[in-house]
This record gives structure tokens, sequence and C-alpha cells, in this order.
């Protein structure tokens, strides 16, 4: 299950079109989303309705969403889920309860100007999942994060790939590998133990996966003598691909959650008119 709360959908067509209208400039707060991907022997869900600023409310501890919200009570990341399918409708209604074994500190650019960040707020948490529709419900390991920017992604990048993975004694493994516009690529890698501390590691190799079936190129660090292996791809877009593949990393075999963003493929013309179809607006 991925879940995101975007406020100024960096993927939404009319955030687009209000930004090349308005001389570069609109109010994130008019382009406000709750996307949750339910993957499993339960059924596939995608929602994505984007929601204006007279729909959403937002404060310290607290995001509503037209009807979801996400609440912080101090110890637990309450997120009530109330939406539609697309394109299919079909009622997604549930609570996520995430709870941090630790708050992590550590933020860092992804580009090299400073103006796109990314910081795991608690990379190493658990969950529990109550789901009314589809019914299901259950407990593990889960990773909340956070990326901002100060000016639109297509500015900053071309593409990136970024896995995610449990390690064998609880720590969270990172690895961002970035691709952008101006200067040398970078990879972050990162390991995250419970308690909100962090190592950098060194990367591995970058191995290239097979494409998805759109075409979008993946790659993956892993260590020598042990490429990395695509389990299943949870989500194959014209522009973004996300997969659980097997890698090795810091000497262990992983499960990784991973993913790719081809950004000339999201801001072409055509993948623009596709969009409202998978991120319909309430406004």
């Amino acid at each position: 299950m991925s879940i995101i709360a975007f406020v100024g959908s960096v993927f939404s067509p009319y955030y687009a079109l209000a930004r090349r209208l308005q001389g570069g400039v609109a109010d994130p707060e008019n382009f406000c989303a709750l996307n949750v991907a339910l993957y499993g022997k339960g059924g596939k869900r995608w929602t994505m309705t984007e929601r204006g600023r007279q729909h959403i409310h937002r404060s310290a501890h607290h995001y509503k969403i037209g009807p979801s919200s996400l609440h912080w009570n101090g110890q637990d990341l309450v997120i009530d889920i109330d939406e539609i399918n697309v394109p299919l409708p079909k009622r997604v209604r549930g609570r996520v309860t995430v709870r941090p074994e630790g708050l992590c500190r550590f933020v860092t650019a992804l580009d090299n100007e400073g103006l796109h960040r990314w910081g795991p707020i608690a990379p190493c948490s658990r969950v529990q999942v109550e789901m009314d529709n589809p019914r299901l419900s259950w407990r593990g390991h889960a990773y909340l994060d956070s990326n901002e920017g100060d000016e639109p992604v297509e500015k900053g990048f071309w593409d990136w790939d970024w896995a995610r993975a449990e390690m064998a004694n609880g720590d969270t493994s990172v690895v961002y590998d970035v691709r952008p516009k101006k200067g040398p690529g970078r990879v972050v890698s990162q390991r995250f133990s419970p308690d909100g501390s962090y190592t950098p590691f060194e990367a591995p190799a970058r191995f290239a996966l097979p494409a998805s079936a759109w075409r979008i190129k993946r790659a993956m660090c892993s260590e020598p003598n042990a490429s990395p292996e695509i389990v299943s791809t949870l989500e194959d877009t014209p522009f973004y691909a996300r997969s659980l593949l097997r890698t090795r990393l810091l000497g262990e075999d992983l499960t990784a959650v991973h993913e790719t963003l081809d950004v000339p493929r999201l801001v072409s013309w055509p993948v623009r008119l596709m969009l409202p179809w998978k991120m319909p607006r309430r406004a």
C-alpha cells in the first residue's frame, strides 16, 4: 500500500495548466490530493481525486482533503481514507495508522541548487491497516517521508530511481539515484535506524533493469555478482513505474520497493491529456 498526500500535486495537469496561464505561479493549496494505491489479493485500488482550496484545510497537526484526512496525535499519524477508485468507481474507505519508531531529522537536496529536498520523517515505522472497502486488515513495517520543491519538478530533473528496503535488524536502507538537469548526477544512500539516527553508505554499482511495459528505463544499485531482479511491477504508467525487486545492499539480500520517474514523459502533451482519467478534479 502506498499513500501520498499532495499540496500542489507534482503530477497534476490542472496545476501545470494554471501555472502556464498565470505566468508560472499558481496557488499550490488549490491543487491537493490524497493518492492511495492498494495492491494484493483483495483487488487493486487507485485514488487520486484532486481538490480545490475550498475542499481542504491545513493546520500543524491536521490536513483535510475532501472527505479524507491526516491527523498527527503526538504518537501516530492517523489517515482516514474516504475516496473513489478510478477509472472504475469503487469505494476506498478505511483507516491507516502509522506509528514512528523514531523521528528523523535528516534532510538533503536532491538537485545541485538546493531547490528540491527530501527528508525521511520516520523511515522505520509500524503500520496498522483497517480497510472497510475493500475489507482488508494487516500490520507491518512502514516508511514515511517528505518531498518539497521551490520550482516545478520538470525544471529540476530528467529522471530518478528511488528504492527503500527493510534490513534484518529493523533498519531501513534508501537509495535515491537522481539525474538533475543542472550539474552532475546525485546518489543519496543512507541507512536509517529506528531511533532516528542515520549513516551514509557507498552505493554500489548501478545495474540496468528490464524496461516497463511503457518502456520506462529502470535501474538499481546492487553489490557485485548480485544483479537486482524485479519480482513484480505494481504500477506501470507512461511516466512512472513502481516495482518490488530483490537486490543486495550492505551485505544483505533485500526485497525493496522501487520507483522510477521519467520527467520528460510526465510533462509531454500526450501524458498531460491522459492524466485526467486517473486524476479527476473536484473544485
